[in-house]
Order: structure tokens, then sequence, then C-alpha cells
């Protein structure tokens, strides 16, 4: 006779729960983020606060109504409007969060998942995080047994990530490590030549990185592209093809179109999310292998004989105001440190010239 394990509820936390899990059960918390759907299919999202209320033009509701609540729970207001009380799913958290760069959307994020085929255990590389979407749905493809080392050029960036990602997962995750800097110069020291299973960049000019790229990917190994011009897409694709150590990439866009459901009214909707940026992926090749010599022949003129140069706004780069980043990392919990000025350090005044519209006064 052997000895079974006691069973255990389902809104019991297991000592073998992945990172985040018991943040998905269980009854409604303090510190929660819910989403409220009212009558007319408007979400709002809101942090469960004890004592707290949510203000609308047509009443208001207290948090206190839904803490210890299950999820699903129907709550009224003041002014009897019905709004149900769910936590948000990954796609809903990200399209909600803060943010100082623009976000990978889900239905990109789930291709870059599936079609480059990051699995649990996976040591994967993600090169421009951005305010961390991508990031999310890297960790839980790669599980807390595997490895996700995310890569950021702007410090503001990561930190709006990191204050993201760990909101989500309720801390820090075991499987995740962030560096700020180049992605030519962080990965040779974060990853051995041939020990990395996926690349993921999301960046300006992914193709400046081809060589650091396929020296760490393994053989067979993916390198995923995410990229928002046709013009990154047409210089990416032909420096793959020249770089040698890569397989002929494959690259695609997807759109999703909703549909509208009421009775045998059954029609598309008339908004749908269309372009949002292609995707390509290539395989590593083994070292010393060619790849094999294409038989198409390409069309007259697509090769033109100057080399076309492009600068970041011609790529499709958008400018981040300093303010809003300033904004966003405080919503994130991961404000800067003030600066320290030479009155606050040494406790003397400093004269300073008055500006000129005061002098002029």
């Amino acid at each position: 006779m052997t000895d079974e394990p006691a069973p255990t509820t389902s809104d019991e936390p297991r000592p073998t729960d992945a990172t985040g899990a018991a943040q998905r059960r269980g009854p409604l918390r303090v510190g929660d983020k819910v989403q409220l759907t009212d009558p007319r299919g408007r979400l709002h999202t809101i942090t469960l606060a004890p004592g707290a209320t949510f203000h609308t033009h047509k009443g208001y509701l207290r948090h206190d109504d839904l803490i210890g609540q299950p999820e699903g729970t129907v709550v009224r207001n003041t002014a009897e409007i019905e709004y149900l009380a769910m936590r948000p799913l990954l796609s809903d958290y990200v399209l909600s969060m803060p943010r100082g760069a623009a976000v990978v959307y889900p239905k990109d994020a789930g291709q870059i998942v599936a079609m480059a085929d990051v699995f649990p255990g996976a040591r994967v590389v993600e090169a421009g995080v951005g305010s961390g979407a991508l990031t999310m749905s890297l960790l839980r493809a790669v599980g807390d047994a595997g490895d996700l080392h995310s890569i950021e050029r702007r410090e503001d960036f990561a930190a709006i990530a990191r204050g993201n990602v760990e909101t989500f997962f309720g801390g820090e995750h075991p499987a995740w490590s962030l560096s700020v800097g180049d992605l030519a110069d962080v990965l040779p020291t974060v990853a051995a030549d041939g020990s990395v299973d996926r690349v993921v960049l999301d960046m300006l000019a992914p193709w400046e990185n081809l060589d650091v790229v396929a020296r760490a990917l393994v053989p067979g190994g993916v390198l995923v592209c995410y990229v928002a011009t046709t013009t990154q897409l047409s210089r990416l694709a032909e420096d793959l093809r020249a770089d040698g150590r890569y397989a002929e990439p494959v690259a695609w866009e997807s759109m999703v179109r909703g549909w509208h459901l009421e009775g045998l009214a059954v029609r598309p909707q008339h908004r749908m999310i269309g372009h949002t940026g292609f995707l390509l992926t290539a395989r590593r090749l083994a070292d010393g292998v060619a790849p094999p010599e294409r038989k198409r022949r390409p069309a007259k003129g697509a090769y033109p004989t100057d080399e076309e140069r492009w600068s970041p706004e011609e790529l499709g780069e958008r400018p981040v105001s300093a303010k809003k980043i300033r904004r966003v990392r405080r919503d994130v919990g991961q404000a800067p440190e003030p600066a320290v000025t030479e009155e606050a350090a040494t406790g003397t005044a400093v004269a300073r010239p008055a500006p000129d519209d005061v002098r002029d006064a």
C-alpha cells in the first residue's frame, strides 16, 4: 500500500506552483488588479484597496464590496449599475498597464511564442524590452526552469518594464534577468557561444546585431525579429541572406478581426487590429554549412545598385518625451532617485543669475 498525497483544494497554492500562479487563484484580495465590465462592454481596471471607491459619472462602488469575493462576481454601484469583476488576463493587462514605449500586441506576442517554439526550460535572449509586454509572454513560455535575459538600451524603459513585470507576477521572476546596454556589448558577457536557444529582437536596426546573435545561437536555434516598416523588413532579410549563417528567412504579419454576435445578426465588427508590425524568423545553420542556393529569380529592379541609407525617423522610430517617461516610472513604482544639489549636499546657498524674464521685469 502506497502513501498518496492529501488532496488540495483548487484555491490552495501548492509548493510546485509556478511563479505568479497563486496570484491568479482564490478570492479577490487587497492589491489585486480587477477588471470591471459595465453593461455596455466598457472595461475599467482598478487596484483593490481597503476603503477605496471607483467613481464614474453614474455613481460609485466600494472596493470593500469586492475584497474577499470570488472572480466572476457582479457588483452594483450607488446608481444600481452592474459591473462584472474579473482578474485581467495577460492580454488585458498588457493593453492597460503603464507604458513608456509602444507595447508588442498580444496577437504578435502569441505568434512569437508559437512560431519561435519557445518551450519550457528554453534559454532565450530578448533585446528591446520596451514596457515589458513581450517579456511577460516569454516568461510564461520558458517557465521557472527556463532562462530569459532581457537587454534594453534605455535605463528608463528598463525600469518601467521591471515595474510592470513584477506587478504582474507578484514579485521577481526566478527565470528573468534584465541588463541595460547595447545587445552587442551585453550578449557576449552573459551567454557563451552556441548556448542560446532563441533570440527575439524588437529594435530599430536588428541587422546590426546579426553577427553577435549568430555566435550566441545554438545550431537550429531561432532568431525572431519584430519590425514596423517594409524598409526595415527588406534590409533585414537581405542582410540575413548575405550573412551566410542563417537559413532562408520567413516573414509575415497577422491581423485580428472580431465578430458581432447577436442572435442571427452575426457579422464582422467594424474595427479590427490591423497592421502592428512584421515578424521575421530565421534558423541558425551549423557552423561551416553553406545555405542552399536559392533557385527562384528575383524580379527586375528588386535590388537597386546604390545602397539606401535610412534615418531613424524613416525607419519608423517615434520619440517618447522625457515628461511621459517620468510619469510612467512613477506609476509603476520605479521613480528615479532625486538628484542631490550642491545646496542640499553642503547646506549652503549658491547664487544663481535670475532668468532673463525676471531681470527684464
